[in-house]
């Protein structure tokens, strides 16, 4: 499938149940966190992710370990991604989940910027950025607020989240300009997976995580959405649209996430929705198509 410039129907609406996948994984982690430890959860979930990535692309003929080129970047982009997850979990014993979002999705912006120089193919129009500023206008609309609470010592916790964002944006450029973007979305992923397998782990017991405390049928149920769903169905379907349609564009996206989680939380959890939510959404929304409503030709 050749490369596209625009994201047609099949892959907005991949990008729409993705992002409400990762949102609903906000509350997964929440039931988890109830019998395994941050860290350990995400190690576990790379490594359950490893098995099953593996079993597919056998099942699939896809070859994982021809000479292709792509393992010093594979191995860079499973670096960038264990040091995202690993910041993103210790980040929240500093800060909040609230505050930890608006830095966290400062990442799309920092991909739009590198794409400026390193994907000149994807040249941002200023109605894609004005869409992207829209959309996190949204996100601010909805966790805001937490900024304006008192925080003493939130900034290790705020620095942590935005450096998270970095390592996401690098693990996204890192894909999309080196070898691994001719790679199989499969390939793509086991790198990360692999890589973050080993690295999770050892950070879990650096920062003397308790592991697996109070396991029980909804933890472990918790986790095993975690493997199936997110790590390995909508990572390699991120991946795939990756490779073939433009990052700027798939970015604009990102910012779905989090009210999707607030949303979760609300069918899930029982919390109650305020007006905010439905504002973010349609601000997310508007955002987001803005940013990838085609450009007019005269």
């Amino acid at each position: 499938m050749p490369p596209k410039i625009q994201l047609d129907r099949f892959a907005i609406v991949l990008m729409v149940i993705f992002c409400t996948v990762w949102g609903s994984q906000q509350v997964v982690i929440k039931y988890a966190n109830a019998g395994i430890s941050p860290v350990w959860q995400a190690g576990l979930r790379s490594i359950g992710a490893v098995v099953l990535v593996m079993l597919w692309s056998v099942l699939r003929g896809v070859r994982l370990f021809e000479r292709d080129r792509t393992l010093l970047p594979g191995l860079l982009a499973g670096l960038l991604f264990s040091l995202e997850f690993g910041l993103l979990y210790w980040a929240l014993e500093y800060t909040t989940a609230s505050r930890g979002v608006i830095f966290l999705y400062t990442a799309p912006f920092m991909v739009a910027m590198g794409a400026v120089w390193l994907l000149p193919q994807e040249h941002m129009r200023p109605a894609q950025w004005a869409g992207m500023m829209m959309a996190f206008v949204g996100v601010l609309a909805l966790f805001g607020e937490s900024l304006l609470l008192p925080a003493e010592s939130t900034w290790v916790g705020d620095l942590m989240m935005f450096a998270a964002a970095v390592f996401w944006a690098g693990t996204t450029l890192t894909i999309k300009v080196s070898t691994l973007a001719r790679a199989a979305p499969e390939k793509m992923l086991l790198y990360q997976l692999a890589v973050s397998a080993v690295v999770l782990p050892i950070l879990a017991l650096a920062f003397g995580e308790a592991g697996v405390f109070a396991p029980s049928p909804m933890v472990w149920a918790s986790l095993a959405f975690q493997i199936l769903v997110v790590a390995t169905a909508s990572y390699i379907g991120w991946f795939w649209l990756i490779r073939n349609y433009p990052i700027t564009r798939l970015s604009s996206f990102s910012f779905l996430t989090p009210v999707m989680g607030v949303v979760a939380g609300s069918v899930l959890l029982g919390e109650t929705p305020t007006p905010a939510v439905f504002m973010a959404l349609g601000m997310v929304a508007l955002g987001i198509w803005v940013a990838n409503r085609p450009a007019r030709t005269a």
